[in-house]
């Protein structure tokens, strides 16, 4: 993939965010949304930027496990091949942030970002998620958001493999998959 460390760390932010603060199954396991502190150690283990984590509230974790619902959408829209509804959802999330390009410098230079009305926590991070998610959506690689296709395992991935193959959020769920295709075909 083409994008600067910048929107890959937002696209890993994206994955974390939904495969934290959504419900459904890790692997085989069923996972409902964290609450209290542990919705709130979830969101900062996702928002971490240059090694630093994101300081969260309870308020802030539970305002992104709404937001990553949202997120989860885009990557199951991309995952089916349905880019015109995910764009319609990255649409929604870019307005709802009022994210806007912003160049802002550091030390070896300058870096666009992307920015909603305020550079809090919810809003700075959740317009920065939205804008990484067009680039991919808006690009040949829309088809790179991914839900795991171990069942029942639904957590998301972004598809950074050259060639596009990449169907497992973990080498866990791949190698669930690959044993139990074993055993199926030593049975016959």
């Amino acid at each position: 993939m083409q994008f600067d460390s910048h929107v890959r760390t937002l696209l890993a932010a994206a994955c974390a965010l939904v495969d934290g603060l959504t419900p459904g199954h890790d692997g085989t396991t069923p996972y409902d949304v964290p609450r209290g502190p542990a919705a709130v150690a979830a969101a900062r283990a996702a928002l971490v930027s240059q090694g630093r984590a994101s300081r969260v509230t309870a308020a802030q974790a539970a305002e992104l496990a709404g937001w990553a619902e949202r997120v989860r959408a885009v990557f199951a829209a991309g995952d089916a091949g349905r880019v015109d509804e995910a764009a319609r959802l990255v649409n929604a999330l870019l307005d709802d942030t009022s994210a806007r390009p912003r160049l802002d410098r550091f030390d070896d230079g300058w870096s666009l970002h992307f920015h909603g009305p305020d550079d809090g926590v919810v809003l700075g991070w959740m317009a920065g998620i939205a804008s990484a998610l067009a680039l991919v959506v808006g690009s040949a690689w829309a088809g790179r958001l991914g839900v795991c296709d171990a069942d029942p395992c639904d957590r998301v991935f972004l598809d950074e493999t050259r060639n596009g193959t990449r169907r497992y959020c973990s080498p866990r769920c791949q190698s669930r998959v690959k044993a139990a295709a074993h055993r199926a075909r030593a049975a016959t």
